[in-house]
């Protein structure tokens, strides 16, 4: 069953953990990207006042104010940061130097949103069933190969039968292509990823980032049947997402988010 299911603007999934998981559509803002866009990022060309009214309207669908939310400064890298009660506010009204080059966030507070911009990357969304342990990770082809889903796994410091893993929208296989270098550093993880790449008549290798992290997930620890793989594609669900990719750079970005309510 497909776990991110429409509530009006954003895309959530059900669980029954007092959790709140989801990623934002392209609908119901008034962003310029296109017309009426939910463009969530501060860092692209939108005027902040569009960034905090997609914030607001976010904020009252999901239910989590924007004064417990947090936000890095993405890089496509691995590097993950903990996150605590006093960080609430990170870079959501404006944009600092805290958590520059964060690809990763983790805690153990109740009562935060962790949030990332997305618009091809894969999100992907831990939690924990016998505490409040949460994680969300931005996992690029660059992030994905830096292997940061299993550094947020090993963050967790309880027993790993506890954890759940969700992978998130993203662009899909036949909707994202590579070439021979980028396909070696994921064949050099040494984990039997060769049928996650399927080449192609312009001699560059159809990619499967999804899979390869279930697969990352599971050398973790995580049992396949406690990991959830998203059917959506960014590209070809373009009337829903945003992505980077087709659009060419000129479109806004989704936000991903997990929390646990107070």
């Amino acid at each position: 069953m497909e776990p991110f299911q429409l509530r009006k603007h954003t895309y959530n999934v059900n669980n029954d953990y007092n959790k709140v998981i989801g990623i934002t559509s392209r609908h119901g803002g008034i962003s310029d990207y296109p017309k009426d866009s939910l463009n969530m990022a501060l860092y692209i060309d939108d005027a902040p006042y569009n960034v905090h009214h997609n914030q607001a309207v976010v904020a009252h669908e999901i239910g989590f104010k924007t004064s417990e939310w947090v936000f890095p400064i993405q890089k496509h890298g691995n590097n993950i940061q903990e996150v605590y009660g006093a960080d609430k506010g990170t870079n959501v009204f404006e944009l600092t130097q805290k958590w520059f080059d964060i690809d990763g966030l983790f805690t153990n507070d109740k009562g935060i949103l962790l949030t990332m911009c997305y618009a091809d990357c894969v999100p992907v969304y831990l939690y924990s069933v016998s505490d409040n342990f949460i994680a969300l990770g931005h996992a690029g082809w660059r992030g994905t190969v830096g292997l940061i889903l299993e550094r947020l796994i090993k963050a967790y410091t309880g027993d790993v039968n506890n954890l759940r893993c969700i992978i998130g929208p993203s662009v899909s296989a036949p909707c994202y292509e590579v070439n021979y270098d980028i396909k070696r550093q994921f064949i050099e993880l040494n984990l039997d990823l060769e049928d996650c790449f399927e080449e192609n008549t312009n001699d560059m290798y159809d990619i499967n980032l999804q899979e390869i992290n279930k697969r990352i997930a599971m050398r973790a620890g995580i049992k396949p049947e406690y990991i959830s793989v998203t059917s959506r594609c960014t590209s070809t669900e373009n009337n829903e997402f945003f992505s980077y990719r087709l659009e060419k750079g000129n479109t806004g970005r989704m936000l991903a988010y997990i929390g646990t309510r107070d």
